[in-house]
């Protein structure tokens, strides 16, 4: 029987070339669209997967109140770590760790740069990496040890045995090697290559020292495993109040632990709540590959139903001699299905080829698991998902054909699916009209997000990342380059002006008790205004003329619209951390965290300390050549370091990621959504005109003109994309409206938007349906009618 079905619907599908052609290609484009956002999609939700105890794992999060929200941020005290190990009776361990960096390794020969962490010694039992060499519960007991990476141990040591050979650490220490991981999975939160004992950093760092009884400074990361997570909620309402029982303060604030399964796609908060991240994104791009997916499959139901009269007859004859309508279903089932495994194969070989682009376009390396049973479970669950949608409604009313009805003659022509394929076709045009206005609503975001000022002069502006050895020497360093002419101005500061790291409380004259307000907090040398090109609206930047400006302390202007301070307001005492400073100056608005979101107050104070160079470099001179001057200097006074740089709007432009992403991936679906329907009505076009030639054959002899045979084929089409776009453009109105909710600083959605794309739908269907029209009223009458 099954061998019978196969027969003959390699016959009805070579028989129908053209039909087959358009079905396979639909179907296949929207496959290949489905497979490789499925891929990003998989890549998104496989974070963390890998761990054993991913499900009891939780990072310890603080809650506060500010200006009437609550704020929510992931760095607790240092003391934490410890008083987490007694705070509960389910609280297995407990791991402190900091935010992880570069760091320099250096062997007799070679010098490499890798990310690592400084952990505490339950890091690797708690999140169980996969072991190499050593063991993982003693590993990180001696301070003066290192563990490393396959890899890195590969780059530094060859094929020779890693252990207990020695890395020097970052031009400091050299610590012995006492075991190897293997390489951290990508799909992992924490990335890193080495991994330094916390008892080493306490030993060499004294700021960690100074806070390992401190409760107000909140600059670490604190990681603790809970026996069982139904024990979850009960832990942290017992663990909730620690910070305020510590640290008494005027704000409220409190710890909470959140689980390891939702650090990568639920990371935004608002007001204390969880409020999505990269979930929203997976879920559009989701959405989007399933839209598209689903205009092929009506493709296919389009077809395969208006091709109903000439199958009419063979179901006529087959239901006289004997088959039954479960017969019919499963042949016609079994053609849906042979169709889709073409179409499967052919998109996975399109996939295949349009991947590296595809991964450029994502950022991401993606691939195909052939050897992985779960990649032929998953495509078996999609051949048979997509083969039953679009073939079971064609089965279900080729099968209900009467014989008697079919078989005296009559047309099928004013029948129910006449009106399902209207249907399918409205729903195929309403949901390209969608896809084709998100792309100017997101476009028009992006532009407006671009438009913003930035309050800073981005070009020419580069950071070198700072380490102890060119700390001590900075003023040389600085003083050389800028004799040198390689560089117009140099400052040093916490962190790089596209990003931002502290944030503090400040008290002011004038300030309501009730109002708590973060500051975003930068520490910086002097010629921070000058090197940033940043704006001084009132007063000064810090300068070595004034030897007070050690207590000076520098306001945006939106710190300044926050606090209403009395003319004058240089030299207004302010007071941060216990300590009083002078108010010397103000600075223009400046884009620093979101770019999506209103500028943050803002106060800057002076400070030898930081992490981050940044340097301009000057407009009259090559770039490579002021690059090259500085590598020199940089090998003469932090002769141990590689040179390593980054342009300022280089990181600038990866704020945009996703919206970008997002952009980039609806123009393309718009266009391939466009494409699958036209295909779709390339064929009911094609079948109309051949369903009325006799018509047409007649209206041409009775006088009838090309425009107005071509008027008359269109004129159904045009009243389908009408509706679509009466039904479509409400709906895409609510979907952007909700989708640009996520942005404090948005655009508002231009009626013109709706009727632009709509136009654009209609043109579309019309140059396609036009033309089989033309062809149609082109024919000769003589032939149509000869039989009449």
């Amino acid at each position: 029987m099954l061998k019978n079905h196969i027969r003959i619907t390699i016959r009805s599908i070579s028989k129908n070339a053209i039909y087959s052609l358009t079905n396979n290609s639909g179907l296949a484009i929207g496959l290949t669209c489905s497979l490789l956002m499925a891929l990003w999609v998989l890549d998104e939700t496989s974070y963390n997967k890998f761990i054993p105890k991913k499900n009891r794992l939780y990072q310890v999060y603080t809650s506060g109140k500010f200006e009437g929200k609550i704020d929510t941020w992931k760095s607790v005290p240092l003391p934490t770590y410890q008083a987490m190990k007694t705070a509960d009776n389910h609280i297995v361990s407990s791991v402190v760790t900091d935010w992880g960096y570069e760091h320099l390794l250096a062997t007799d020969d070679k010098k490499i740069y890798k990310k690592g962490y400084y952990v505490s010694e339950e890091f690797l039992e708690m999140f169980e990496f996969p072991m190499v060499s050593g063991d993982a519960s003693h590993v990180l007991d001696d301070p003066n040890s290192i563990v490393i990476s396959e890899s890195t141990a590969k780059a530094l040591f060859g094929d020779e045995d890693p252990l207990n050979k020695l890395i020097r650490l970052d031009n400091d220490d050299d610590l012995k090697v006492s075991g190897v991981f293997t390489d951290v999975p990508k799909y992992s939160s924490f990335q890193f290559d080495i991994l330094i004992p916390w008892t080493y950093v306490e030993k060499t760092q004294e700021w960690i020292q100074e806070n390992s009884d401190n409760w107000e400074n909140s600059s670490f990361q604190v990681f603790v495993e809970l026996d069982d997570p139904i024990h979850h909620k009960t832990t942290e309402s017992n663990v909730a109040d620690m910070l305020m029982k510590k640290n008494p303060g005027d704000v409220e604030m409190s710890f909470f632990l959140y689980p390891m399964e939702r650090w990568r796609l639920y990371s935004k908060f608002e007001d204390g709540r969880e409020k999505g991240g990269l979930i929203e994104f997976v879920q559009i791009f989701a959405a989007i590959a399933i839209v598209i997916l689903v205009i092929a499959c009506i493709n296919f139901m389009n077809l395969a139903t208006a091709r109903s009269e000439r199958r009419s007859k063979e179901v006529g004859i087959r239901k006289t001699v004997g088959s039954g309508r479960g017969e019919l279903i499963i042949q016609f089932l079994c053609e849906s299905f042979f169709i889709t495994i073409i179409s499967y194969v052919i998109a996975i070989t399109l996939a295949l080829v349009l991947l590296p682009s595809f991964n450029h376009l994502v950022e991401k390396q993606l691939s195909f698991d052939f050897t992985s049973s779960t990649f032929w479970f998953a495509s078996a669950g999609i051949i048979l998902i997509t083969g039953l949608l679009a073939g079971s409604y064609p089965a279900f009313y080729l099968s209900s054909f009467r014989p008697a009805i079919i078989l005296k003659g009559n047309s099928l022509s004013n029948d129910g699916s006449y009106y399902a394929r209207k249907v399918l076709v409205v729903v195929q045009f309403s949901a390209a009209i969608i896809l084709l206005t998100s792309t100017l609503v997101i476009y028009q975001q992006i532009e407006l997000i671009r438009s913003r000022a930035l309050g800073y002069q981005q070009d020419r502006l580069i950071t070198v990342d700072l380490n102890e050895d060119l700390a001590d020497k900075y003023d040389a360093f600085k003083n050389e380059l800028l004799g040198s002419g390689a560089i117009e101005s140099m400052t040093l500061s916490n962190n790089s002006i596209t990003e931002v790291f502290s944030e503090n409380t400040l008290d002011w004259p004038g300030k309501p008790n009730d109002l708590n307000v973060l500051f975003h907090t930068i520490k910086s040398n002097y010629d921070y205004a000058k090197t940033m090109g940043i704006k001084i609206l009132e007063g000064r930047d810090f300068s070595k003329d004034f030897t007070s400006d050690s207590s000076a302390i520098i306001l945006n202007q939106a710190a300044l619209d926050l606090m209403q301070l009395e003319d004058p307001v240089i030299g207004t005492q302010l007071s941060t951390s216990g300590r009083t400073r002078n108010l010397i100056g103000i600075l223009d608005n400046t884009i620093m965290g979101s770019v999506y979101n209103e500028v943050k107050p803002m106060f800057m104070v002076l400070d030898d300390w930081g992490e981050v160079i940044t340097m301009r470099l000057p407009k009259d001179q090559d770039i490579k050549k002021s690059l090259s001057t500085i590598e020199a200097a940089l090998k003469k006074y932090n002769p141990a370091y590689p040179f390593d740089y980054k342009f300022m709007d280089t990181e600038y432009e990866k704020k945009f990621k996703y919206i970008k992403l997002t952009h980039a991936l609806a123009n393309i679906y718009a266009l391939l959504a466009l494409v699958i329907t036209g295909l779709g009505i390339l064929g009911l076009a094609a079948f109309m005109a051949e369903q009325r030639k006799k018509e047409i054959g007649i209206r041409k002899v009775l006088g009838a003109t090309v425009s107005q045979l071509i008027a008359m084929i269109s004129k159904d089409f045009t009243k389908l994309i009408l509706i679509a776009f009466a039904l479509g453009a409400p709906l895409s109105w609510w979907l952007l409206d909700n989708y640009l909710d996520r942005y404090t600083i948005r655009v508002e959605i231009a009626w013109w938007i709706f009727p632009l794309a709509g136009f654009a739908a209609l043109i579309f269907a019309l140059l396609i349906v036009g033309n089989q029209a033309f062809r149609a009223a082109m024919s000769n009458p003589v032939k149509s009618l000869r039989s009449e």
